[in-house]
């Protein structure tokens, strides 16, 4: 379980203070999936880094598994079981993917390993597993390798930031069943795609800084499809 309590975080920009997330409390229990929704810049992706430990709180306390982790290093987090993909995946001169995969897993990983996890992602391991991660590979071909490595890890707590993004040539069928193949995980994933948030447990609405509305899926989407209400208007149309 993963719980934040009293968070707050800001940014001083020409001498003002500028507030990013406003004591945000918010509990993810345990083999749930959260989709986090929200108009740009409502602090979605910051949330995202500071539970990682990317980004770090001004204030307030995050718990994982009962354990207070708020001045826990990127490190650390990963050790005890946070994983996060990145909204623009990061290159790494001079690995390999099939050296990502292994260091993901903490030993070497035999062909037949690779291929199921990077099949899932809808690449074949006999095509990549020896190609550099470097800017010869496309957006989205490093956006797929990313989430296999996340798959990999097998992670107690998988964080996605935006994964529908750079993946035009592969369907929202085959994304959604790779969340299908992480149950046993909470799951959060930021996303405004309404195929995302219809998998989702939870959903939790972003606003300038603060969470205005969560709940259960069935209750909180019609309410961002109501166009009646200008305040979520943005959300069910981005």
């Amino acid at each position: 379980m993963l719980e934040i309590k009293n968070l707050n975080y800001y940014v001083t920009e020409n001498g003002k203070q500028k507030v990013i997330l406003n004591d945000i409390n918010l509990t993810f229990e345990d083999n749930k999936v959260y989709v986090i929704t929200g108009h740009n810049g409502s602090g979605k992706s910051t949330l995202l880094k500071i539970i990682m430990g990317i980004v770090r709180q001004n204030s307030g306390q995050i718990f994982f598994d009962g354990k207070d982790i708020s001045e826990l290093d990127i490190t650390k987090r990963g050790q005890s079981g946070i994983c996060y993909a990145f909204q623009q995946p990061v290159t790494f001169k001079g690995l390999k993917v099939k050296d990502l995969l292994d260091i993901a897993t903490g030993e070497e990983n035999n062909l037949s390993e690779m291929c199921d996890v990077l099949s899932k992602v809808g690449l074949c391991a006999k095509d990549y597993i020896n190609r550099a991660l470097d800017d010869k590979l496309s957006g989205g071909e490093l956006k797929r390798i990313e989430l296999a490595v996340t798959l990999a890890r097998k992670g107690k707590l998988n964080m996605f930031d935006e994964p529908e993004a750079g993946i035009d040539l592969w369907s929202f069928d085959n994304l959604t069943s790779l969340f299908e193949n992480l149950k046993g995980a909470t799951n959060i994933i930021v996303s405004h795609q309404k195929r995302i948030l219809e998998i989702a447990d939870e959903i939790i609405l972003l606003s300038d800084g603060k969470v205005v509305l969560q709940g259960e899926k069935k209750k909180v989407l019609p309410k961002l499809s109501d166009n009646a209400c200008g305040r979520l208007r943005e959300v069910s149309h981005g």
